[in-house]
């Protein structure tokens, strides 16, 4: 992969600058949005959404014509980039085919984009099952899990997201949970982070072997025998790019062993290129039941998830009916642009630039950044990558929402497209990125947090 310029912007060509010749502009658009558009995790009468008319690459263009790096990947989504030609090509090719079939009539694409999927999981996998995102992807996987080990708790993580549906939102950690929580058999435990261990751990090693032992000591407080799964996102993502520390994962996985708990990987954000790994836990010495996926998998061109069935799980249903499914299940549009997309990264080296970009290119420019006394900790691997803002950093005291807030549109102001959560500023651009691009956000990012 070329490592100076976009891997195909010669065949799209450039940006284009100005305003579309429709005559709208931002303000038009933004406020004829804001009229009819009802936005998520959002109080609606604050809203001031930024308009996107277009973008390649690493690269996005508001409706006024003017360009933004963007360092979000949307909702750290578009791994292989905006408007990669081969993916909009298959979508407009499988359009012309076959718009719309039924899941329960065969489909090659479907099973095309199921092969290519299941190449890249690990020996023992020899089923998908397609969803239309993340959230009911985790769905599908708990309600497997409890008809399969007939148990029906699930045990996730306080620092976490698995979705917006009825059980994924409450086997979220987070804020989200608590106005939502209206399923059943739901059970958290802190996992590791060392930056704020819970454990008071002093080195990776402790964190570790100390999140393990309340993780077994809650799986045994709840009766493990009324645990159906473990589900744990491989690498944390929105609750901050949380690395698994040494034997952590292994470690789940035999606390799941000794109890006969599945163990769910949730690698929605994680997998397919953004942490320089077709799935995140490839660097992980672990290997789960279930796998579930989405974002990458297709950049989310079309919407699309799914889970990756173990074979024992799997022929569980071989003679009894499995009591799920929806309407758009491996929808052929979705199902085209996987194809297109898992082939494109073989082909172009886009997990090989990520893992390269990650490790000679962000990390070092971004550990950098750590002479700004705002900068607590910085973590992470790929195009997956969290920095920690602090007032203090002595004690720790996490920036607050007001300066996070200065950041945030200082960062649009200097043409960069930010994600960020709490207290933390995430690096997270497409894993098509590239060096120059890599280079330049994070210059944007050090300019910021010394106005700041």
């Amino acid at each position: 992969m070329t490592t100076t310029s976009s891997p195909h912007a010669a065949s799209t060509g450039a940006a284009p600058t100005g305003a579309p010749s429709t005559g709208a502009t931002n303000a038009s658009v933004s406020a004829s949005d804001r009229s009819t558009v009802f936005h998520s995790w959002s109080a609606q009468g604050s809203l001031a959404p930024l308009p996107l008319a277009g973008g390649l690459g690493s690269t996005v263009w508001d409706v006024d014509g003017r360009e933004y790096l963007d360092f979000s990947s949307q909702l750290v989504n578009v791994n292989i980039g905006h408007q990669h030609p081969r993916v909009v090509a298959a979508i407009q090719e499988q359009a012309a085919r076959l718009t719309t079939v039924a899941p329960a009539h065969a489909n090659e694409t479907r099973a095309e984009a199921a092969r290519l999927i299941l190449e890249r999981a690990p020996e023992g996998f020899s089923k998908v099952f397609f969803t239309n995102g993340g959230a009911d992807a985790n769905e599908n996987a708990i309600r497997m899990a409890r008809l399969v080990t007939g148990r029906d708790k699930i045990v996730s993580h306080y620092r976490s997201y698995h979705g917006n549906t009825g059980a994924a939102i409450v086997a979220t950690g987070d804020w989200r949970r608590m106005p939502n929580e209206f399923a059943r058999g739901h059970v958290h435990a802190f996992g590791p982070y060392l930056y704020r261990s819970e454990f008071w751990a002093e080195t990776p090693e402790q964190e570790s072997e100390r999140a393990l032992h309340h993780l077994e000591r809650v799986i045994q407080a709840e009766g493990a025998d009324t645990i159906a799964a473990i589900l744990l996102e491989t690498i944390p993502g929105t609750a901050g790019v949380l690395m698994p520390p040494p034997g952590y994962l292994a470690g789940a996985r035999a606390i799941a062993d000794r109890y006969g708990i599945l163990l769910i990987l949730d690698e929605v954000m994680a997998g397919f290129a953004r942490t320089g790994e077709w799935f995140a836990f490839d660097a992980f010495d672990v290997r789960p039941d279930l796998i579930t996926f989405a974002k990458g998998v297709n950049s989310g061109y079309v919407p699309i998830g799914g889970v990756v069935i173990s074979d024992p799980i799997s022929h569980h249903f071989d003679e009894r009916v499995f009591p799920g499914g929806l309407t758009y299940s491996g929808h052929p549009l979705a199902a085209a642009s996987v194809i297109a997309t898992i082939t494109a990264m073989a082909e172009e080296g886009v997990v090989e630039n990520a893992k390269r970009i990650g490790s000679d290119v962000l990390g070092p420019a971004l550990t950098a950044l750590s002479r700004h006394e705002i900068v607590g900790e910085v973590r992470g691997t790929g195009v997956f990558w969290a920095v920690e803002l602090v007032s203090d950093r002595e004690a720790r005291t996490p920036l607050d929402a007001k300066r996070m807030g200065a950041l945030k549109a200082d960062l649009l102001g200097r043409g960069l497209l930010p994600f960020t959560a709490e207290n933390r500023l995430h690096v997270v651009p497409p894993a098509v990125v590239t060096d120059e691009e890599a280079r330049r956000g994070v210059a944007i990012i050090d300019e910021a947090l010394a106005a700041l």
